[in-house]
């Protein structure tokens, strides 16, 4: 019997087996995860579930009923380690390979390692995965003093979960701000006295050259600047590789993830990959891009989910991402890499304004810290190719919901 198989069960490899049974796709499906737990939500893991607020149940997206109901087998627990193209197989280690007549890749994306003496020491933890998640929570319960690597988002939502716990920590970012390749100078700027309010030490511009430990434990971090700091736990969060691997094993086009067009189709047209394993040609970006965000593997996955099923639906919906640390809630939309003018909206005395972000005078992005109601206006404005002009953007009393939507407008 072949079908629908699907490799991975995060949001998008179960968005799109939802949304190919939901657009009549009558085959069989069978999604294949190689952790054991049913699909959760990762946003909360390093916020609410470290903190305590949550729980494993708590993130579960869908129970067992769910799929059962949705005629979707759950496969947990089970690694797939090849693919067959011209047999359409997959295999999968310790159990019988499976048919497919098309196949969804969405394996996601794994921590970037540290490669350097003591990377390898007891306390040394990455956080991706609920176990990953599990595992940290545990450490933090003894350890006094935390040093993390990298100011992203990861290393600095960790760091207020930390902080909030009433743990010492210290935060080492090489480049010479906070979230440089996410937001502008001015929201790096504000995050990073948010962080020094609460007692975070960070260092800007450091770079770490060894771990050090004590009976096989992590005791302290070497810079690169000579200076020595006491850590009972290291966590590193320097990035993510997409987990690509299966897929360049059997020949398929991959460049910093598995290329596809807006439908989510791979080099070949019965193969589908969606989320943080996924490259495409994002028109907001202008370029070739690799998005890690829930927003992009939903939405990626729901247009190659119709894809497979034989309807349509193209992958044009605008980036979004948000991040939660302390009392701020960032918020972005649109990408706003190579701006050339910004105009700013609230206060940010306050704690409560938005960054507009122009490219040759058309609005591109929208930073918000503790503005919702704007980026819900700025979604409609960068979908619908509408610009409002930085005078206006300043002027609190203008309305930007005023401005017309164009009939063709993009998917918010």
């Amino acid at each position: 019997m072949t079908g629908l198989v699907v490799i991975g069960a995060s949001y998008a490899g179960i968005q799109g087996a939802l949304a190919a049974r939901d657009a009549g796709y009558s085959e069989t499906i069978t999604v294949v995860a190689d952790e054991t737990w049913l699909p959760y939500q990762r946003p909360p893991l390093s916020k609410d579930f470290l903190a305590g607020a949550a729980t494993e149940e708590s993130l579960v997206l869908r129970d067992r009923a769910f799929f059962a109901n949705k005629g979707i087998d759950l496969v947990v627990g089970v690694r797939a380690v090849d693919i067959d193209r011209r047999a359409r197989k997959v295999g999968l280690a310790g159990h019988p390979e499976l048919n497919f007549d098309k196949l969804l890749i969405g394996t996601g994306s794994r921590a970037r390692r540290l490669a350097l003496p003591g990377a390898d020491l007891s306390g040394v933890l990455y956080l991706r995965t609920l176990q990953d998640a599990i595992d940290l929570r545990a450490s933090l319960l003894d350890a006094a003093e935390i040093v993390i690597v990298g100011g992203g988002f990861i290393g600095l939502e960790v760091a207020a979960s930390a902080c909030k716990l009433g743990k010492k920590v210290t935060v080492l970012e090489s480049a010479p701000r906070l979230l440089e390749r996410a937001v502008s100078p001015t929201v790096s700027e504000f995050l990073l006295d948010v962080h020094l309010q609460h007692g975070v030490d960070i260092h800007l511009g450091e770079t770490i050259v060894s771990i050090e430990g004590e009976n096989g434990l992590v005791a302290a971090v070497q810079c690169g600047n000579g200076t020595k700091i006491r850590a009972d736990l290291v966590l590193v969060g320097v990035g993510g590789l997409p987990n690509d691997q299966i897929a360049r094993d059997t020949g398929l086009s991959c460049t910093n993830g598995i290329t596809v067009d807006d439908h989510g189709r791979t080099s070949d047209p019965n193969i589908f990959a969606a989320g943080d394993c996924a490259t495409h040609y994002n028109s907001f970006a202008q370029d070739w891009i690799r998005l890690e965000s829930v927003q992009n593997a939903q939405d990626q996955a729901k247009a190659a989910g119709l894809a497979i099923a034989g309807s349509t639906g193209p992958y044009a919906s605008v980036p979004r991402f948000w991040s939660d640390q302390y009392d701020a809630k960032l918020q972005i939309v649109g990408i706003s890499r190579n701006f050339d003018d910004q105009a700013l909206r609230g206060s940010i005395d306050d704690g409560q304004f938005s960054i507009f972000y122009y490219r040759q005078g058309k609005l591109i992005a929208v930073d918000s810290i503790n503005r919702p109601g704007e980026q819900l206006a700025a979604r409609r404005l960068i979908a619908g190719g509408i610009s409002p002009t930085p005078d206006q953007v300043t002027d609190l009393s203008f309305d930007l919901k005023s401005l017309p939507k164009p009939a063709n407008a993009a998917r918010v």
